[in-house]
């Protein structure tokens, strides 16, 4: 038996009434899968610290999709690999977790009534948003996954509406992640990767902007912080786009109201990609 599925023997099962923390994860680099780094090692031993999930739903900033929220839908889902130019190894690698048609269509369906364009669908598999961080914390991949897609035309508010709408899920044993990056400029952050410098110094563009998120989500500031745009110091700059920071706010919704914000891991890669990570749950 290996080590994980050891661990999995000893953890607290959830069941159809547990109350599951929500989790928002920077799942970094797609190497971050196979790197020796701080944040891999956090995820490595994440899954330690909350009850063993009836089910995963991980809301991805790589599942994007315009004008409706899409679930994935199939009971085999397949990995994607969605990245060009990294380690060989990377693109053997495969998450082989069921998916879950029943609760895809169950989270479609209670979307649908409460005012979204919402469907499950087939013939989508794992983006690296979605079997990175969980190749990491869940390696058996013996927990049904299901993906719910962002949108990349709406910004913050309608994302933490989104995870309020999906907060049912975690107060029935099913752990809700967000995941994407805390910063995030690649433009700024490719010249760094492609010459390997993971551990370099980090700009104070984006040291204001942590400090300033951090901040507000420690003090449960959640107006501010869905005016992350206007409030926030080098918001444009840490995202250029939306999609990657958004995931955020599914995960602090899908919590409830007046969820309480604890900072479980905090680490930076390649100068300018903030790798935080951070849970939430229900007062």
């Amino acid at each position: 038996m290996s080590d994980t599925a050891v661990l999995a023997e000893r953890q607290p099962k959830a069941d159809a009434t547990t109350l599951m923390p929500t989790l928002f994860i920077s799942h970094g680099s797609p190497d971050t899968a196979i790197a020796d780094t701080d944040a891999a090692a956090f995820l490595r031993g994440a899954a330690a610290e909350i009850p063993r999930p009836r089910a995963i739903v991980v809301v991805s900033a790589h599942f994007e999709i315009s004008g409706g929220v899409a679930v994935t839908g199939d009971a085999k889902p397949d990995t994607i690999h969605d990245f060009g130019g990294f380690q060989p190894e990377l693109y053997q690698m495969r998450y082989p977790a069921p998916g879950d048609p029943a609760l895809a269509g169950e989270i479609a369906d209670g979307l649908t009534s409460k005012g979204y364009l919402s469907k499950a669908i087939a013939n989508r598999g794992f983006d690296h948003g979605v079997w990175v961080p969980l190749i990491l914390m869940y390696p058996d991949a013996d927990i049904p996954v299901v993906a719910v897609s962002v949108d990349p035309e709406k910004g913050a508010d309608y994302h933490y509406k989104l995870g309020q709408a999906l907060s049912d899920l975690s107060r029935k044993g099913i752990l809700v992640i967000g995941s994407g990056s805390f910063t995030h400029n690649l433009r700024e952050a490719f010249p760094n990767l492609r010459q390997g410098l993971r551990s370099i110094d980090v700009p104070d563009w984006v040291s204001s902007f942590t400090a300033w998120m951090s901040g507000k989500l420690a003090e449960g500031d959640t107006e501010a912080l869905i005016d992350y745009r206007n409030r926030a110091p080098n918001a444009e700059r840490n995202h250029p786009t939306d999609e990657h920071l958004v995931p955020l706010y599914a995960a602090m919704g899908a919590a409830g109201a007046n969820a309480r914000a604890t900072q479980l891991h905090a680490s930076h890669e390649f100068g300018v990609l903030n790798m935080a990570m951070w849970r939430f749950d229900s007062e």
